[in-house]
C-alpha cells in the first residue's frame, strides 16, 4: 500500500468510526463536564510574573485510549488551570490520520497545536516524512504520557493455536498455513510506521514471522479495531487499553500477550507540540508540562483510579462503562483462554515504573524508535549517522527537566541522563543506544542490509 493509499485509507476508515456503536461521543470538544457528575477540581497556586504563561489558550489533540489520560486528567482535574492555562481546549481526533492533518494545519487553521501522538510521529512530521507535499513542520517533544497499557489482540477462532508471546513454541506454524491457503493472517494497527506498528512486527519477527512477507498488516483506528475483530475483517491488532480488553469482555478473541510481557516498562506515548507553538510561549509550555506531570502523579495513584475510570469513560471521552478500564487501571486482565493477570507493576504507568521517571523523555528511546524505523524500511540506513542531530533538534528534555525544577519535583526523580541504558527485550535481545547498528546486526528478520 502506498503512503497516500494508506493515508487515505487510514481518514476514511476513522471518519466512519465516527458513528460506531463503540464510541458514539462527539468528535468535537468536550464540555466542561463530561462524566455527568462534577469532578473536583485542585486550587490554582499564585504564579509569579517571572513563570506566568504568554497565553493561557491551546489546543491539544488526543485518541480516547488509557495513553491520553494525563491530558484529560489535567483539563478535567484542574492541573492545567492551577498553573495559569485556564483555557485548554482538549479535542477528540477521529484516527491517526486525522491527528497528523490535524497538527499540519495547526490550531490557527482549525487543527491543533499538539498533543498525543505515538512515536516516532513528532520526527517524521518534522522530517515531512508523513506530511502532504512532504512538508517539514518542527516538532518538540515534550513529555513521555505512560509506559505499557497495551496489548496484542487475537481472533477467538485462533484459540488454542499457540498464539502467544513466543510463538516458536508452536503457533508459528499456523502463519503458513494460512499464507499457503492465499488467507494471509490479517493484523492491524492503528498507524504505519510508529509504536502499535512496531509492537506487532517484533512480536512476529522474534517468532521467526516475517510481517512483511508472511502476514498482511493494515491500519485501523483504535475504535474501530473491535468491530472488524467482530466481524471476521481481521485476525489481530495491536492498540492501547481500553480496546484489547474488549476483545475478551465481548467475548470476540482473547490477548496473546500484553506489551508489558514483550518490554517491560517500554516507552508507549508522548506529549508533543509544534516548534512554532513553543518557541512562542515556553512560559506557558512549562505550565502545560506541570499540570501534566501532576495529573501523572494523581494516575499513579492506584487510589485515583476508580475516579481516573469513571472521567474517562465519560460520553464525550471515551463513552464506555468506566468498568471496562477499571480492571486495565488496575493492572487486572482477563486474557481469555483461562489465562489472567493480576499485576500492578504490568498496568499502565504514568509517572514512575521500576526503571526510573516514566514522564521524562529519555532520548535513548528516541533512538530506537529510529533504529527500528530503519529495521523494517521505513527510513534510510544513514539516518542512524545523523539520529543524534534529529533527536536533539525535537526531544526537549530541557524543558521537562525546568518544568520539574519549577514544580519542585524531587531531585531522585529527575533523571540525570539522557538515556535509560540498555533494553532488553522478552527473547532476549538487547538494545544498546551506544551501539543501534549492533542492534540491527542482531536481529535475524529485518529489511535494512547491516
Amino acid at each position: 500500500m502506498t503512503d497516500f493509499s494508506r493515508r487515505k485509507f487510514i481518514v476514511t476508515v476513522g471518519a466512519s468510526a465516527v458513528g460506531s456503536v463503540l464510541l458514539k461521543g462527539c468528535l468535537g470538544n468536550p464540555p466542561d463536564s463530561v462524566t455527568g457528575n462534577q469532578v473536583q477540581q485542585v486550587a490554582a497556586v499564585n504564579i509569579s510574573p517571572e513563570q506566568a504563561p504568554e497565553t493561557t489558550r491551546v489546543k491539544l489533540g488526543y485518541i480516547p485510549i488509557v495513553e491520553a489520560a494525563p491530558i484529560i486528567i489535567a483539563k478535567e482535574k484542574g492541573f492545567f488551570a492551577k498553573y495559569g492555562m485556564t483555557d485548554v481546549d482538549v479535542s477528540k481526533q477521529a484516527s491517526w490520520g486525522s491527528m497528523r492533518d490535524n497538527t499540519e494545519i495547526g490550531a490557527a487553521g482549525g487543527g491543533v497545536d499538539g498533543g498525543q501522538y505515538q512515536m516516532p510521529m513528532p520526527h517524521l512530521i518534522t522530517e515531512g516524512r508523513i506530511t502532504k507535499g512532504n512538508a517539514r513542520i518542527p516538532m518538540y517533544v515534550l513529555a513521555q504520557l505512560n509506559t505499557q497499557g497495551n496489548g496484542i489482540a487475537i481472533a477467538g477462532k485462533h484459540q488454542g493455536k499457540g498464539i502467544e508471546l513466543e510463538l516458536a513454541k508452536g503457533g508459528k506454524n499456523l502463519f503458513g498455513q494460512l499464507k499457503s491457503a492465499n488467507t494471509p493472517f490479517t493484523a492491524a494497527y492503528t498507524f504505519a510506521q510508529v509504536n502499535q506498528d512496531f509492537w506487532i512486527r517484533y512480536w512476529l519477527a522474534a517468532g521467526g514471522v516475517n510481517p512483511d512477507s508472511d502476514v498482511k498488516l493494515i491500519p485501523v483506528p483504535a475504535a474501530q479495531t473491535v468491530a472488524n475483530m467482530k466481524t471476521g475483517t481481521m485476525d489481530a491488532f495491536s492498540t492501547g487499553d481500553p480496546w484489547p480488553y474488549r476483545i475478551v469482555k465481548d467475548k470476540i478473541g482473547f490477548l496473546a500477550m500484553l506489551t508489558a510481557d514483550m518490554w517491560a516498562y517500554h516507552p508507549e506515548e508522548y506529549l508533543a507540540l509544534r516548534a512554532d507553538w513553543v518557541d512562542k510561549h515556553p512560559k506557558a509550555t512549562k505550565a502545560l508540562l506541570k499540570g501534566i506531570m501532576e495529573a501523572q502523579q494523581w494516575l499513579d495513584n492506584f487510589d485515583n483510579r476508580e475516579e481516573a475510570a469513571k472521567i474517562l469513560g465519560g460520553r464525550n471521552y471515551f463513552n464506555l462503562p468506566a468498568e471496562i478500564l477499571a480492571g486495565p487501571f488496575a493492572g487486572k486482565y482477563d486474557m481469555g483462554e483461562g489465562r489472567t493477570i493480576d499485576d500492578r507493576n504490568k498496568a499502565v504507568l504514568y509517572w514512575k515504573d521500576e526503571r526510573g521517571s516514566v514522564s521524562y523523555p529519555y532520548k535513548s528511546h528516541d533512538l530506537w524508535f529510529l533504529t527500528e524505523s530503519v529495521r523494517w524500511g521505513f527510513l534510510p540506513p544513514d539516518t542512524l549517522t545523523n539520529a543524534k542531530a534529529l533527536i536533539d533538534k525535537v526531544n526537549r528534555e530541557d524543558l521537562w527537566r525546568e518544568a520539574a525544577k519549577e514544580l519542585g519535583v524531587a531531585a531522585a526523580d529527575i533523571p540525570t541522563s539522557t538515556s535509560r541504558g540498555v533494553e532488553t527485550f522478552f527473547d532476549g535481545v538487547k538494545f544498546d543506544p551506544e551501539n543501534p547498528t549492533a542492534y540491527l546486526k542482531s536481529l535475524k528478520i529485518k529489511k535494512v542490509k547491516v
